[in-house]
């Protein structure tokens, strides 16, 4: 689904991360639709990440960037490979902008599609 990555970024400021909690699950699902890889969900992806204390988000950074890579390069699509850059906000605790980048290579394929 294509949604406006600045009007995400607000609504989670205005709602103190709980819009960011939602985005997280829906971009989570977004990707696996996408990708027709549905070994993460929105939801259990959560979950792992508030019990794990955010060490699931990393790895869920770097499966992201990998799963979109993938696609785009099986598909000839031309995103690049973001995997280490995601991993890196993940880790850094800019996960606000992974999200937004996410978002921004799922706009850039429903475009495309």
């Amino acid at each position: 689904m294509n949604r406006n990555i600045v009007t995400c970024i607000i609504l989670t400021i205005v709602t103190c991360g709980i819009y960011g909690i939602y985005w997280f699950i829906v971009i989570t699902d977004d990707v696996a639709r996408v990708t027709d890889d549905h070994s993460m969900s929105g939801g259990v992806s959560f979950l792992l990440n508030l019990i794990t204390c955010g060490i699931y988000g990393i790895y869920w950074a770097f499966q992201m960037g990998r799963k979109l890579y993938d696609y785009s390069n099986k598909n000839n699509l031309g995103l690049a490979d973001n995997a280490i850059v995601y991993l890196l906000l993940q880790i850094f605790g800019f996960s606000i902008v992974n999200y937004a980048l996410i978002q921004n290579d799922l706009n850039r394929l429903s475009q495309s599609n």
